[in-house]
């Protein structure tokens, strides 16, 4: 999770029990166990995944009630552990996207998550084939028509409140909420409903990286027995639900899903991260009609406002024959502003340098300059799918990064400006299930932990185990 993200939250005493032991199952125990699940998923005719903080960890995203999670630490006094790269460009798992594998193959039918980390999203799960219960750090919702909006910045609020962006629809433009739940906040019907639904119709019901703590989420497994589904629980920790499920697994995440993905004879997918970011050109006549008056802007396709996380600087440079001053744009808006004679054309180059968590350096475009007179607004029809798909192809088939093309370009007549959207592939992840062959624990990306982020009722009013007990007495 985001340390952003702990510290909005409103704040509590009793976050509940942290700091729980982890269990490894050994070795041979391990194996029979996954071959067991994978059995189970074989024969699965409606699979529901139910995942927690612990699928995330191995991203570099500390969790919360681990052996080191920010709780757990907290209660110690001891410093809070740190991100391994910003929050913003955390890469899915090898389970986040052994499950969108799996959902591509007709297996998996719905997911069910606890996390606000969006990586579900951005490693292909279909949004309608998914509930986040808790919220989206990525997200913005229009409460007015419904319209949802994946960022590529993590939104500056959280607990359902107003940001400074509108909705984009024609005919709404209603000011935009962010997704994330705060303590009180109860959960959304737009998520638990649907979660509810499918839990009901699950004859396997799998829970990943989850302690099962947070009710009412926790009891959504249990709707699957009724109906005579399963449940799978492969999680670091003991949890309450132990009893209840079919298959306890004691186990790295990615391990025993990489191992699952084996034994089904399945490859894991690759991630391919691509972003957006537009290149925006106006002009205007000067007052004698001499000079042309321009100004050049790299923006965030969210708006002009919104920022551009992945983007570190930008050097703008031009023509050999042209003596104009060379620019490095180093701070965002990443904006310039130049005079020209009427009549001279040219081409600007850019080389786009990329933050850090992206795994190319820089990019290299150019666009060309000429000022033409004109009345009429229109737009490049382009296959943006298309485009994105071939991309992300390529970027496999030669294991790099940094790739980009046009995906959208319009023309405005007044004021004269030209914009064009390029979207960019910054970075890669391949993933290989042989790592299943590892030890228990000696996975490549360790887990930190496998707690969860907090206990929450339909009413919204958080409940600790204590208070719970003593409401019953």
């Amino acid at each position: 999770m985001s340390l952003g993200y702990a510290e909005k939250l409103s704040f509590i005493e009793d976050v509940g029990q942290v700091g729980m032991a982890e269990f490894f199952d050994p070795s041979h125990v391990l194996q029979c166990k996954i071959e067991e699940l994978a059995k189970l998923i074989q024969k699965s005719k409606h699979l529901v995944v139910f995942t927690g903080a612990g699928i995330s960890t191995s991203c570099g995203i500390p969790d919360f009630r681990g052996p080191k999670g920010i709780w757990t630490l907290q209660r110690e006094g001891k410093d809070l552990p740190k991100a391994s790269l910003p929050f913003h460009r955390a890469m899915p798992s090898m389970t986040h996207m052994a499950l969108v594998e799996l959902e591509r193959a007709g297996i998996l039918k719905f997911v069910i998550s606890q996390n606000v980390d969006g990586l579900h999203l951005r490693s292909g799960i279909p949004r309608e084939k998914l509930s986040e219960l808790h919220g989206d750090s990525f997200m913005e919702m229009c409460p007015s028509c419904g319209a949802e909006y994946l960022r590529d910045f993590e939104v500056e609020t959280i607990g359902l409140k107003e940001t400074s962006r509108r909705c984009s629809i024609e005919k709404c433009g209603a000011k935009l909420k962010d997704t994330v739940l705060d303590w009180e906040d109860a959960l959304p019907p737009k998520e638990i409903d649907p979660a509810e639904k499918h839990c009901k119709m699950a004859d396997l019901v799998l829970c990943l990286g989850t302690s099962l703590q947070i009710t009412p989420a926790c009891n959504l497994p249990l709707k699957c027995l009724r109906g005579g589904g399963k449940i799978v629980i492969v999680n670091l920790q003991k949890t309450p639900k132990d009893k209840k499920a079919n298959v306890v697994i004691h186990g790295l995440v990615d391990k025993v899903v990489a191992g699952v993905m084996e034994s089904l004879n399945m490859k894991i997918p690759p991630y391919v991260r691509i972003d957006l970011f537009q290149i925006i050109l106006t002009q205007s006549l000067s007052g004698d009609q001499r000079f042309i008056n321009w100004t050049l802007r790299v923006a965030s396709v969210h708006g002009l406002t919104s920022q551009l996380p992945f983007i570190e600087s930008i050097e703008v440079s031009f023509s050999d024959n042209q003596n104009y001053k060379d620019a490095v744009l180093d701070k965002q808006p990443f904006l310039m502003k130049r005079r020209t004679a009427r009549n001279e054309t040219f081409d600007i180059f850019f080389k786009v340098n990329y933050s850090d968590g992206c795994d190319c350096v820089s990019t290299q475009l150019s666009l060309p300059f000429e000022f033409k007179v004109s009345t009429e607004e229109h737009e490049e029809i382009i296959d943006k799918e298309a485009v994105l798909q071939s991309l992300r192809e390529k970027a496999v088939e030669e294991s790099s990064c940094g790739h980009s093309d046009v995906v959208e370009r319009r023309a405005v007549s007044e004021p004269r400006s030209e914009a064009v959207v390029y979207a960019t592939v910054t970075s890669l992840r391949t993933y290989h299930s042989q790592q299943s062959l590892l030890a228990n624990g000696d996975l490549k990306w360790k887990l930190e932990g496998s707690g969860t982020s907090r206990k929450r009722s339909r009413t919204g009013k958080r409940k600790s185990k204590a208070q719970e007990e003593e409401s019953k007495a």
